[in-house]
């Protein structure tokens, strides 16, 4: 079984983080995104697969090269012009040879993937929607299916008079080979304006799947710093990178901390990287490789990206900090987004 992984997208939620980075490449407790996608396709037997590649293209082809240091192989498909979620994967439509999965490189999930597959198989499905109940659903459409799972009903991103159902396209989809045959080529075509309206109306066999799991599209960034802290939570079932040297604290190898640094749980601290004297690490703080935090620094529900460096006696809360930064001593920083990529 093969995957086809959407990685193109612009990101313009994200800015300004993503004015130099692709949007997949975000890091989530100083991992990005689209590697948990990659760990949760092979944990699930999928070790073939496909990315379209579009913002920054280098940064994803130099982190995951061939794929072969995650135990996958990568094929990657570079649209100088976006072709839309569906015309993407139009465009690799000889890489795939059987049952496929598509899902979304900026999407935070730990779905079960094979009992999802299981239950397109026995449905005889010539395409499954996997669904998510969520509170809030007006950023995603919203679909409504019969008693058997079959859609009835689908509107991409809805206004208030058109709700009704609270289960959410997530963007992660099972197809049988079949439905590429209703993806016109070369050119910019969506799955959630075009295909799956279109497959409703020739009415094929197009059933929705309700998934129990975490799962979360950290498109911008409230939503961004939700995963991050749902992560720290344990909300999600993934594996948190460095020791755990006591309950919620992780820290990664080669990372000093000196006499009277407090950390506090849960937090994630990267590898070699100073934590200074009576510095203190706040609850649901990340702090990325190689970054430095002078004495008496403070940092807390903050989250840091590699190589930043916090000077002595700053204040950092509820920021997000950027490749590379450099913070300046004795200013207090509340709310805000420091941005400086390498």
């Amino acid at each position: 079984m093969k995957a086809f992984v959407m990685a193109a997208g612009a990101g313009t939620r994200l800015r300004p983080l993503t004015y130099a980075i692709p949007k997949p490449m975000v890091p989530v407790v100083n991992k990005p995104v689209l590697e948990y996608t990659l760990e949760n396709l092979k944990a699930h037997g999928i070790k073939h697969v496909a990315l379209n590649l579009h913002n920054y293209p280098g940064v994803i082809r130099d982190h995951f090269g061939d794929g072969s240091k995650f135990g996958l192989s990568i094929l990657y498909s570079y649209e100088k012009k976006l072709l839309g979620t569906a015309g993407g994967v139009k465009k690799v439509q000889k890489f795939f040879d059987s049952t496929f999965v598509v899902m979304s490189g900026d999407g935070l999930t730990d779905i079960d993937l094979t009992k999802a597959m299981e239950c397109h198989k026995r449905k005889n499905a010539l395409a499954t929607m996997v669904l998510k109940p969520v509170d809030s659903k007006f950023e995603y459409g919203v679909t409504i299916t019969d008693k058997e799972g079959r859609i009835r009903e689908f509107i991409e991103k809805p206004k208030w008079s058109d709700v009704f159902a609270n289960t959410v396209n997530t963007g992660i989809y099972i197809f049988e080979p079949e439905v590429l045959g209703h993806i016109p080529a070369n050119q910019f075509y969506d799955f959630g304006l075009q295909l799956w309206p279109l497959l409703l109306k020739k009415r094929k066999r197009i059933f929705g799947y309700v998934m129990n799991e975490y799962w979360t599209d950290v498109g911008n960034l409230s939503e961004y710093r939700r995963g991050v802290r749902d992560v720290l939570d344990r909300k999600v079932r993934i594996s948190l990178p460095g020791e755990q040297i006591r309950p919620g604290v992780w820290v990664g190898r080669g990372t000093k901390i000196e006499k009277g640094a407090v950390l506090k749980m849960p937090c994630v601290v990267g590898r070699n990287c100073l934590i200074g004297k009576n510095a203190v690490i706040g609850d649901y703080t990340t702090i990325a490789d190689g970054s430095k935090i002078e004495p008496g620094a403070v940092v807390k529900n903050s989250i840091l990206w590699r190589r930043v460096s916090v000077s002595r006696n700053v204040k950092l809360d509820n920021c997000i900090i950027g490749h590379g930064a450099r913070i300046s001593k004795d200013i207090t920083v509340f709310e805000g987004t420091v941005l400086n990529i390498e």
